[in-house]
């Protein structure tokens, strides 16, 4: 029997939990829960990450969490919970797939259009890693990462995933032509994998196209692989293609720990109503139950929930309002009552069980994820951002005198445009400047030669940050400001 940590969520997340572990009770699923404490309540216990220090200890025991929606306190400084959870516990891959319902009606199932998209999303990265600062009191600056290694679980997983799925295309979502090198770096990752991987068609769209051409032929794509926050959306948006995140499943995967989710809302409107849709859930811990390896008896469950949604029967979300809607209790029931049958509509494919038991690791030390530095890396010059309200050619002048027969001034940019020394008067400005110093002739030059500079800065204006300029193997590896 294999045991499971269960946060049952905020708002609607405990009865349809409830709903859920009832249907999984009915059809013998072999699983032990241990309840664990997570959300609101947690954080207004004083748990500034929203669990206590024993279901930290009993997930990371276990390896699988199957959790309900959760609530993050608003205005009190805290982290949402659910995103605390995937990132603490590196959980890098975000599967969800997307597929049409029959009894769920949507424009395309309307057109007859079928829709089966998974969106593999990075979880852990990009700026969700909420490093932002105030750099004056007009400019806010947030930071984002990419990084390779990180960049390599992902698209990895999501290359394997494609394969045993017998998918025919993977396409990476991306912005690499703004964000040249973040997104960059993911984009030249994806296509490093493809190579190990020459059965799949894989291609590359930028993501405000991929969004228009998911709305217009949505049955164009198989699997899709993005970077964080453009995950988040165009997952959410997938959602609405197939009648909203009520029918969303999520997994997230990690090398240790994996977490099933319902993705929306808690709804504390109807919180206790017993009125909720418990599909997300379900659907999320079917997927749960094909990653333990109980394929037969997730299939069962899963034909028996489509079965159920063709026949009409319905919460009052969805459906057709000519049937009466019924209840959370009373949708779980109707599961229950159609196990054994099959939908007339892409019935699941009944695989004998092969129980996978959850790895349980105990780690000494944090794992270090990092590539093999393949070439020389040096240091030429350095971004200065300074506070100041002063006009380009006035921080120019004082900025010059600061060289120190070493660096040169190149460009000065306010908020990624170049004002100096060529820009133009139709530019607004905001009272932060980026300066930037490059060595003479790309000359390496030392933190030491930076840490001079930067002091002699000083004396002129309150520097906010600095960014270093490298290069490896000579090539740079930072961007020009718009315009330079």
């Amino acid at each position: 029997m294999t045991k499971i940590a269960v946060a049952k969520g905020d708002g609607i997340g405990p009865e349809i939990m409830d709903a859920v572990l009832g249907i999984f009770d009915a059809a013998k699923v072999e699983l032990e829960y241990e309840v664990v404490e997570m959300g609101k309540w947690v954080f207004d216990k004083g748990y500034s990450n929203g669990m206590t220090p024993e279901a930290q200890e009993s997930i990371e025991s276990l390896g699988i969490l199957f959790k309900g929606p959760m609530e993050t306190p608003k205005g009190k400084g805290v982290k949402s919970v659910n995103v605390t959870a995937r990132k603490t516990w590196n959980t890098y891959a975000n599967k969800r797939t997307f597929q049409t319902l029959h009894g769920v009606d949507t424009v395309f199932s309307k057109a007859g259009i079928p829709i089966d998209i998974t969106i593999v999303r990075e979880n852990i990265e990009d700026t969700y890693g909420g490093i932002e600062h105030m750099l004056t009191h007009d400019v806010a600056l947030g930071r984002r990462f990419i990084t390779r290694p990180g960049s390599m679980q992902v698209i990895k997983y999501a290359f394997e995933m494609a394969k045993k799925k017998g998918c025919r295309r993977i396409t990476c979502g991306h912005k690499a032509n703004i964000m040249k090198i973040t997104d960059g770096l993911f984009l030249e990752v994806f296509y490093e994998v493809a190579k190990e991987y020459p059965e799949l068609n894989a291609d590359d769209v930028i993501v405000d196209d991929l969004c228009m051409k998911l709305v217009s032929r949505p049955d164009l794509f198989d699997v899709v692989v993005l970077t964080n926050l453009q995950g988040d959306i165009v997952s959410d948006l997938c959602a609405g293609l197939v009648g909203g995140l009520g029918f969303a499943p999520s997994a997230n995967v990690g090398d240790h720990i994996s977490i099933f989710e319902a993705v929306h809302g808690t709804a504390p409107d109807i919180a206790g109503k017993n009125i909720a849709n418990p599909t997300s859930l379900l659907l999320s811990g079917i997927g749960m139950l094909q990653h333990l390896g109980m394929t037969e008896t997730s299939a069962m469950i899963e034909n028996a929930l489509l079965y159920t949604l063709e026949s009409g029967v319905h919460t009052g979300d969805f459906g057709d309002k000519s049937i009466p809607s019924i209840n959370t209790s009373e949708f779980s029931a109707s599961i229950i009552k159609n196990f054994g049958k099959l939908p007339a509509h892409n019935p699941r494919p009944i695989i004998a069980n092969h129980y996978v038991t959850p790895t349980h690791f105990k780690l000494e030390k944090n794992p270090m994820i990092e590539s093999l530095e393949m070439q020389q890396e040096e240091i030429v010059g350095v971004d200065i951002i300074i506070e100041c309200n002063e006009q380009p050619n006035d921080v120019a002048a004082k900025a010059l005198k600061h060289t120190m027969d070493l660096f040169k001034l190149v460009t000065i940019s306010n908020r990624g445009t170049q004002v100096w020394p060529k820009g133009s008067v139709f530019t607004n400005l905001v009272n932060s400047y980026f300066c930037r110093f490059e060595s003479i002739g790309d000359v390496p030059v030392t933190q030491t030669d930076i840490l001079e500079l930067y002091k002699r800065m000083t004396k002129d204006y309150k520097v906010s940050s600095i960014e270093l300029l490298n290069m490896w193997g000579g090539k740079k590896a930072y961007t020009l400001a718009q315009g330079q």
